[in-house]
């Protein structure tokens, strides 16, 4: 019992850095892809 236990957290605590680590890089990575896409294209960044 101690054992799954214990591979229970640690699957939970990699699931969740994975997440947070997705979210930090992703959100910066849209908003500066769509500041791009608008100097260089004129696209608007609500599209």
């Amino acid at each position: 019992m101690d054992i799954l236990l214990w591979i229970v957290a640690i699957v939970g605590g990699v699931t969740g850095l994975l997440t947070t680590l997705y979210l930090t890089i992703s959100f910066p990575a849209v908003i500066i892809w769509k500041i791009y896409r608008r100097i260089a294209h004129g696209i608007p960044v609500t599209k």
